[in-house]
C-alpha cells in the first residue's frame, strides 16, 4: 500500500524554524530521505522572500533528490 502525497504546507506546518527558502530546501531533502513518499504535492507557492520563480522545480529537485 503506497502512502499519499506528502503536502509542501504539511511540511511547513511541521517546521515553523523554517524561515527562509534555503531552509525549507534542507527540511524537504530530509523528509524525502526519511518519508518514504513517492510523490510530493506542491500546493502553493512558499512566502519567503528568498524564493526564486523556479521554485516549484527547485522543491521537486529537493523532494527527488533528498540529501545528496
Amino acid at each position: 500500500m503506497s502512502l499519499p502525497p506528502v503536502l509542501r504546507r504539511e511540511i511547513i506546518l511541521q517546521h515553523p524554524e523554517v524561515t527562509s527558502f534555503g531552509e525549507l530546501l534542507a527540511v524537504i531533502r530530509r523528509h524525502a530521505e526519511e518519508g518514504g513518499r513517492v510523490f510530493m504535492e506542491v500546493d502553493l507557492k512558499p512566502e519567503f522572500p528568498d524564493a526564486p520563480r523556479n521554485w516549484q522545480s527547485q522543491v521537486y529537485a529537493a523532494f527527488v533528490g533528498g540529501e545528496r
